[in-house]
């Protein structure tokens, strides 16, 4: 375990939603950063930035909520593709999210990026998560 920084990274913002933490720490790999700036562009997420503990670098993400009783912005996330059963898609065969309430985030040839995206400019690639609203 502690290998897969996709599955740390959806744990810890299951962990930090669930007790409506404003801020989380994530391992700092190049999918991880990636994998949180597209969550800010959908708007699941409030802030990436980049904190710096002596000589370590490590990105922290700012959670978003919504009403008075502050839940968490993202519900879900189910991992699809693991590191025992890698699961690949073509552009038409990407799978949507049932009722439009989540984002699928595909890492394509041309960078992370969203289902929709992905569709638009023809692109498939590996289907790591499912993220809900």
């Amino acid at each position: 375990m502690g290998n897969d920084a996709i599955d740390e990274t959806i744990t810890a913002l299951r962990n930090a939603g669930l007790r409506r933490a404003n801020t989380v720490r994530i391992s700092s790999t190049k999918i991880t950063i990636n994998i949180g700036r597209v969550l800010v562009e959908e708007g699941l997420l409030g802030n990436l930035r980049e904190n710096r503990q002596g000589t370590k670098r490590f990105p922290v993400l700012t959670l978003r909520y919504r009403g008075r009783l502050r839940t968490a912005r993202i519900t879900t996330c189910r991992r699809i593709s693991k590191p025992g059963l890698r699961v690949y898609s073509g552009y038409k065969d990407i799978p949507k999210v049932p009722g439009g309430l989540g984002t699928v985030i595909l890492p394509t040839p041309g960078g992370i990026m969203t289902d929709r995206e992905a569709r638009q400019k023809r692109i498939g690639g590996e289907v790591p998560l499912h993220v809900w609203r």
